[in-house]
């Protein structure tokens, strides 16, 4: 069994769908960042980076011992299920290595630049154009880096599905919501409709749909949650 910390965002589907696509028994434990659960001794336990998606397995694969194996960074955590459930990773040497330069991208690059441009978005509308528009100039450079990819291509690597679109798709599936419009991206449109098809994608999508959305739920919630310091990390 798996324990499963999440909260249904981008970062936490990548893993919600990954659970559901190798069909892994697991048990949902909600981590509301709105209210600051992440910051919780418990939760910093497990994720060192006060940041969900995490996992503990409680049935770890052969080779990693006998205890609870926790697992924090969504990077990570894909890979580690790719090995446990044997789906999702191709064994040819050139094609794994094109995983990880897919799965590198997306937690160095979209990732980090649809999340920021997601906050000015969200919670700061307005308040910083500059920032605004320098993350949503990045994220809209990130599509383009996957438009060119996907030209020609069904799924990001080889001709299988496999934990690049995984990890990737969740963060091109909110462009529309953050304003950004996939008309001129044409081969990611088709991808994204693709990947969206799949019954365990929709099932990872809808994990906790009622939880979605929501605002900071106090102003000391809103301080802690924005203006994090090297004390956070400590638990301080």
């Amino acid at each position: 069994m798996i324990d499963f910390y999440y909260w249904p965002t981008p970062n936490g589907w990548k893993i919600s769908i990954m659970l559901e696509e190798c069909g892994l028994d697991y048990t949902l434990i909600p981590v509301d960042i709105n209210a600051g659960d992440q910051f919780e001794p418990a939760f910093l336990a497990i994720s060192p980076n006060n940041r969900m998606p995490a996992i503990v397995d409680h049935d770890p694969i052969a080779g990693y011992g006998d205890a609870p194996l926790p697992i924090f960074e969504s990077g990570a955590i894909i890979r580690y299920l790719a090995e446990k459930c044997g789906q999702f990773m191709p064994k040819e040497p050139r094609l794994r290595k094109e995983i990880d330069e897919w799965l590198f991208w997306q937690v160095g690059n979209l990732g980090p630049m649809g999340g920021q441009m997601s906050h000015f978005v969200n919670y700061a509308p307005g308040e910083h154009p500059y920032s605004y528009k320098r993350y949503t100039g990045e994220y809209h450079r990130c599509l383009g880096v996957l438009e060119r990819r996907l030209q020609g291509r069904d799924y990001l690597v080889g001709e299988q599905y496999s934990i690049a679109d995984i990890i990737n798709w969740p963060w091109v599936l909110i462009a529309k919501a953050m304003g950004q419009p996939l008309e001129e991206f044409p081969a990611v449109s088709a991808w994204r409709a693709r990947v969206k098809a799949r019954p365990a994608v929709q099932r990872g999508v809808d994990l906790g749909k009622d939880m979605r959305g929501g605002q900071p739920k106090s102003e000391a919630a809103r301080q802690r949650l924005f203006n994090q310091t090297a004390d956070t990390a400590r638990g301080k």
